[in-house]
């Protein structure tokens, strides 16, 4: 009597889909993750320890270290800084403005500007800082 000699099969695992869903995850958190806005000026911001990343979904007015004010990437005078920020905040529900000043701007100059913007109707005032 002759007996069939089975051999055992091999478990062949595929991993071709695994790597499909990982691609797929990587690609997914990538597109929804979320990226901090960068100004288009270049400003050397001061350090705190305490500094936090945060979106930037607020209104963002930039002073340069010569002095000059970006607001919506447009230079705006001091003098009529005030009138700008009215009509920023008739067009936003959230009354806010992030101050990113250059380390070397002059401290009288950025606190004008917070002086300006509190009378304009400003609620919240943040100042922009970079981590140690």
């Amino acid at each position: 009597m002759k007996l069939i000699d089975v051999k055992p099969k091999k478990v062949l695992l595929n991993i071709t889909p695994l790597v499909d869903v990982l691609f797929i995850m990587i690609i997914f958190f990538t597109i929804t993750s979320t990226f901090l806005e960068q100004p288009g000026l270049k400003l050397e911001l001061p350090k705190a320890q305490t500094a936090e990343a945060q979106r930037v979904e607020k209104s963002v007015l930039f002073v340069t270290r010569d002095s000059k004010i970006y607001y919506a990437d447009q230079e705006v005078e001091i003098s009529r800084l005030g009138e700008t920020l009215q009509k920023m905040m008739q067009e936003r529900s959230e009354h806010s403005l992030i101050i990113s000043a250059d380390e070397k701007a002059p401290h009288g100059l950025v606190v004008s500007i917070m002086d300006i913007a509190r009378r304009s109707g400003v609620e919240k005032l943040v100042i922009s800082t970079e981590p140690k």
